[in-house]
């Protein structure tokens, strides 16, 4: 069953969407939900409910599906993502092998050609994610 997926009105039904996303493991319809959600609003989107597993569902669909077409929107998903509430906790539980699949999305966007981020405001990033 495909999920539709449509710009989240508020934290209570994007949260929803995550759910049933990460629990189908969709990432194409995760993607869908990152293309169409203004970077800027995900802190509030979550509000404290970033755990791990939905970190990662962002990364994964970020470097499969948005880093290829739409670097910029994926830097400015990542950058905005790091706002978000529990960030540094979950960052802080992430296996060896999850923080390698973060490296690798960074690793594509510095191939990456984007007016939204320079190679600088790349790997301050990187920091911010402890890469």
């Amino acid at each position: 069953e495909k999920h539709r997926v449509s710009e989240a009105p508020n934290a209570y039904d994007f949260g929803q969407i995550i759910n049933a996303v990460n629990a189908n493991k969709d990432k194409a319809a995760c993607a869908d939900l990152l293309t169409t959600t203004d970077p800027k609003k995900l802190p509030v989107l979550l509000s404290n409910k970033l755990e791990g597993e939905i970190l990662l569902i962002f990364i994964q669909s970020l470097e499969h599906y948005v880093a290829g077409k739409y670097p910029g929107l994926a830097y400015q998903h990542l950058f905005y993502l790091s706002k978000a509430e529990r960030f540094k906790v979950v960052l802080a539980l992430l296996s060896k092998s999850e923080k390698e699949e973060v490296q690798q999305l960074f690793d594509l966007l510095s191939e990456s050609q984007s007016d939204q981020y320079s190679l600088e405001d790349l790997e301050s990033l990187k920091k911010v994610y402890e890469l």
